[in-house]
C-alpha cells in the first residue's frame, strides 16, 4: 500500500510548492509515527489477538492511504503519514506473529517466503503507482482502487489462516505483554538486542539499495544516470529470490548457519562494491549483499517470538522497534562517512553490518519456552 503512495510524492510537491526541507519533513512523519508506536503492537497482539489486528489494522491503514489521494495540503499529508506509520508498525508486528504461529503450526520454516511477498507487493505497488503518477490517473481514484484491493486480500488471508493458537506467555504475562513498566521496558530491550541488531544489519542493505546504490553505481563505476536504478533493482532482485529459497536453507541447515552465511556474503559484497572500477563488479557486490540479507529480518522475528521470559508480541515489538530507528540511523551514519572521507571508503559500512551478522548469528537460535517464567 505504501509504495503505490511514494511514485505520487513528486507530484504533491510540485503541485503545492513544497520546498525540499518542508517537504522532506513531511514525509518524515512516517517514519516518527513507527517509532511513536512503541509498546502498542504488543499490546494490541496480546489484548486481541494477531488475525483481529492485521485484519482491523490494515482496513485502517487502506482507507489512511485512500484518504492520501485527498490531501489538500502538506500539513494533511503529514497528519495521515503519521497515522500510517503508526498503524504500519502495530499491523508488522501482528502479522509476524501470525506468520510465527502458523510455521509452529506446521513445523517447517515459511516467514521468509511471507516477507518475499512483501518484496513483491513493494515492486507491485511501486510498479502501478509509477504508472498511474505518469499516465495522468486521479490519484483519488488510484489510492481507493489500492486500497479496496488490499481489503479483498487480507479479507481473504484472514480467513484462510483459521484460528491461532494462543502464545503460552501471554496466559501468565496478562495482556501487557511484560513491558507494563519502565524496568521491563529496558529489560525487554536488553534481552532482544542482539537480535535487532541482527536485523537491523539486514535492514541497513536495504537502507543502503535504496539510497545509496544508485548513486555509488554513478559515482563509482560510471555508469549513466539514466541507468542508476539498475544496482537498487540488483539488491532488490537477489533479496526476493533468497527470500524465497530461504526457508528451505533454514530447514535443512538451520537459522544461525544461513544467517553465518549470509552475513559473509555481505562483507565480500560490500568488499567487491568499495573495489569496483565497473558496472558488473559493482553489481556483483550489491548481488551478494541482497541475497545474504534476505533471511535476516524474518528469521530475526522468528527468533525474537521464541525468547524466554517475554510474549511472542512483546518479542517482535521490541525487535521492530529497536530495527526502525537503526533503519533511519543508516543514512545519516553512511552520509557523514561519506563527508568525513569518501562515498567509496563510506560503503565499507556494508562489510561492518556482514561482520555484526556473523558474530550474532547464535542469537536467532530458538529457544525452549515454558512461559513467562522461564
Amino acid at each position: 500500500m505504501f509504495s503505490s503512495v511514494l511514485p505520487w510524492y513528486p507530484t504533491l510537491k510540485d503541485q503545492w510548492g513544497l520546498g525540499d526541507l518542508t517537504f522532506g519533513t513531511i514525509v518524515a512523519a512516517f517514519a516518527a509515527g513507527s517509532l511513536l508506536s512503541t509498546v502498542l503492537p504488543s499490546l494490541a497482539v496480546n489484548r486481541y489477538g494477531p488475525r483481529r489486528v492485521v485484519w482491523w489494522g490494515t482496513v485502517a491503514v487502506a482507507l489512511l492511504v485512500a484518504a492520501v489521494g485527498w490531501s489538500s495540503s502538506g500539513l494533511m499529508l503529514a497528519a495521515l503519514l503519521l497515522g500510517i506509520g503508526l498503524l504500519d508498525a502495530i499491523v508488522d508486528v501482528s502479522q509476524n506473529v501470525a506468520g510465527v504461529r502458523v510455521e509452529a503450526r506446521l513445523g517447517r520454516s515459511i516467514l521468509s517466503s511471507m516477507h518475499a511477498c512483501w518484496s513483491l507487493g513493494a515492486v507491485a505497488g511501486g510498479v502501478g503507482g509509477t504508472y498511474a503518477a505518469s499516465t495522468g490517473t486521479d490519484i483519488r481514484l488510484h489510492l481507493a482502487i489500492v486500497a479496496a484491493a488490499v481489503i479483498a486480500v487480507v479479507t481473504l488471508g484472514e480467513w484462510l489462516t483459521g484460528p491461532l493458537p494462543p502464545d503460552p506467555a501471554e496466559t501468565t504475562e496478562g495482556d501487557h505483554g511484560g513491558v507494563g513498566t519502565r524496568g521491563s521496558i529496558l529489560r525487554l530491550m536488553w534481552i532482544t538486542l542482539p537480535v535487532a541488531l541482527v536485523a537491523t544489519s539486514g535492514t541497513s542493505i536495504e537502507d543502503i539499495a535504496n539510497n545509496w546504490a544508485g548513486l555509488a553505481s554513478v559515482e563509482l563505476a560510471g555508469v549513466a544516470l539514466g541507468q542508476a536504478g539498475v544496482a537498487f533493482t540488483v539488491v532488490l532482485a537477489a533479496q526476493t529470490v533468497g527470500r524465497f529459497t530461504g526457508d528451505r536453507l533454514i530447514d535443512h541447515f538451520g537459522r544461525v548457519a544461513v544467517a553465518r552465511t549470509g552475513g559473509v556474503l555481505i562483507a565480500l559484497g560490500g568488499v567487491l562494491v568499495v573495489a569496483a572500477a565497473t558496472p558488473w563488479l559493482l553489481y556483483l557486490g550489491f548481488a551478494l549483499a541482497g541475497f545474504g540479507c534476505a533471511t535476516l529480518v524474518p528469521s530475526a522475528f522468528a527468533a525474537a517470538a521464541t525468547l524466554p521470559g517475554v510474549s511472542e508480541g512483546a518479542g517482535v515489538t521490541a525487535v521492530s522497534w529497536l530495527m526502525r530507528i537503526g533503519f533511519l540511523a543508516t543514512s545519516p551514519v553512511l552520509g557523514a562517512l561519506s563527508d568525513a572521507t569518501d562515498l567509496r571508503w563510506a560503503l565499507l559500512l556494508l562489510v561492518v553490518a556482514g561482520a555484526v551478522v556473523v558474530v550474532l548469528a547464535p542469537a536467532l537460535r530458538d529457544q525452549p519456552r515454558s512461559g513467562a517464567g522461564t
